[in-house]
C-alpha cells in the first residue's frame, strides 16, 4: 500500500491526471506489479516507469483508476563468460487498476 492523499487533493481538477502519473512515477516499482505484467523479459527493470490514465471514476468511498504502464525488461542470462544472451532492455506493458481510499488516502493496486 502506499498513500495517495496529495494525488487525492486534486480529483476532480484539471491537474488530476499529470498528478497521478506523476505519483506512479515516485511509488516504489516493488509495490507495482510489473514483475507479473512481463510479456517479453525475465526481469522488470525499476527505471523508466510511465503512466497513462485509461479510466477513472469514483465508487461509493474509493477512487479506480485503471492505467496503462509503460516500463522496460532484461532477459537474464547465467552471467557465464560465453553467455550469448543480449542484456538488451525490452519494451513492457501492462494495465493495472489502482483502487483508492478517499478517506485514508491508502491504496491498492492490481494487474489486470
Amino acid at each position: 500500500m502506499f498513500d495517495w492523499n496529495n494525488v487525492l487533493k486534486h480529483w476532480g481538477g484539471p491537474d488530476f491526471d499529470d498528478r497521478f502519473k506523476r505519483a506512479v512515477k515516485a511509488v516504489d516499482p516493488r509495490l507495482l506489479p510489473l514483475q507479473a505484467g512481463l510479456s517479453q523479459g525475465s526481469q522488470a527493470l525499476d527505471t523508466g516507469i510511465q503512466a497513462v490514465m485509461l479510466r477513472k471514476e469514483k465508487t461509493g468511498d474509493a477512487l479506480k483508476i485503471k492505467a496503462g504502464i509503460f516500463y522496460k525488461s532484461i532477459i537474464t542470462g547465467c552471467g557465464c563468460a560465453d553467455d550469448p544472451t543480449p542484456v538488451d532492455e525490452l519494451n513492457e506493458y501492462c494495465e493495472v487498476e489502482f483502487e483508492i481510499d478517499a478517506a485514508s488516502g491508502e491504496a491498492r493496486v492490481r494487474l489486470l
